[in-house]
């Protein structure tokens, strides 16, 4: 069977630090086309939400901390006095952040975090939002789930959803593959450091011990699929042991491990995926060289 890793473990301390360095290179591109589609087109994403009048909570799942946002919230709470955030994330220490920040950048703003995973929390989340709801799924992180993943995810999202309730998702969209393989196999050697801390993490927490420098990073994309995919190759024939378990895994010589997926889509991909479970597209939301968008779907 195929060696995989799990992706959500990249992130402790050092692995989100590596992170950021990623968000800052120049060949990564995602985080810049989605910081301008807020900069340019906060007020237009505002106007989409503040429909009829009507007031909602805000629910932002994975909403780290919160910078994309804290651009619509100033603009929010002016037009909606009665808006609730309803951030909701794996991490305590996150939310914890998050609070603090919006209690100096948006003191009248009314916050209720909940901690924990998405795919846990369908109830919680329901009767926590009382009133209308539009939802929040920023970043490209729908990329990272497998098929069946996907289908999991939007089926719960359709029903916490009741009509007329509104969610706003970013996607990652299909360009030229020399522009998708710089953003992830970068000359910096950021992503390399952030596959391989992965190992340190096991070997730190788990006990195993990893060589990092038996394993070599790779990534390949597919543009039919749209799919990136990271690897981490053993470069010889090598045995790890894993001392709070007590189990061995053998490497053989260029024998790797999937470490994380990351898929791109079009435009008729995502209209398909929201029909299929239940909503409209209101509008897609793109940065001026259409890399990446914003969609706006509505429970119908």
């Amino acid at each position: 069977m195929p060696k995989y890793l799990m992706p959500k473990y990249f992130y402790d301390e050092k692995g989100s630090a590596i992170f950021q360095d990623i968000m800052k290179m120049p060949e990564y591109y995602l985080t810049a086309c989605e910081m301008e589609i807020f900069d340019r087109q906060n007020e237009h994403i505002c106007r989409s939400f503040l429909q009829n009048s009507s007031s909602f909570d805000l629910i932002e799942l994975g909403s780290g901390d919160g910078l994309k946002t804290s651009i619509l919230l100033n603009y929010l709470i002016k037009s909606d006095p009665g808006i609730r955030y309803i951030p909701v994330d794996i991490s305590e220490d996150a939310n914890k952040g998050l609070i603090n920040k919006l209690a100096l950048d948006v003191p009248a703003l009314e916050v209720e975090p909940i901690t924990g995973d998405f795919f846990r929390l369908e109830k919680e989340i329901s009767e926590t939002a009382v009133k209308r709801k539009v939802i929040l799924f920023l970043g490209s992180n729908i990329g990272n789930f497998t098929d069946t993943e996907l289908e999991d995810f939007l089926r719960l999202l359709a029903g916490t959803c009741s009509r007329g309730d509104r969610v706003l998702t970013g996607f990652d969209l299909k360009k030229s593959p020399q522009v998708i393989i710089k953003a992830y196999n970068d000359p910096y050697g950021h992503t390399r450091k952030f596959n391989l801390n992965h190992l340190v993490r096991l070997n730190r927490e788990l006990e195993a011990d990893f060589n990092t420098g038996n394993f070599e990073h790779h990534t390949t994309y597919n543009p039919v699929s749209g799919e990136v995919k990271s690897y981490l190759v053993s470069l010889k024939e090598q045995t790890v042991y894993f001392g709070t378990t007590g189990h061995s895994f053998r490497f053989g010589k260029w024998e790797s491990i999937f470490m994380e997926r990351s898929r791109k889509f079009d435009f008729e991909v995502i209209e398909n995926l929201a029909g299929h479970h239940g909503f409209k597209v209101v509008k897609h939301f793109t940065d001026h060289k259409n890399w990446f968008t914003d969609s706006l779907w509505e429970k119908i």
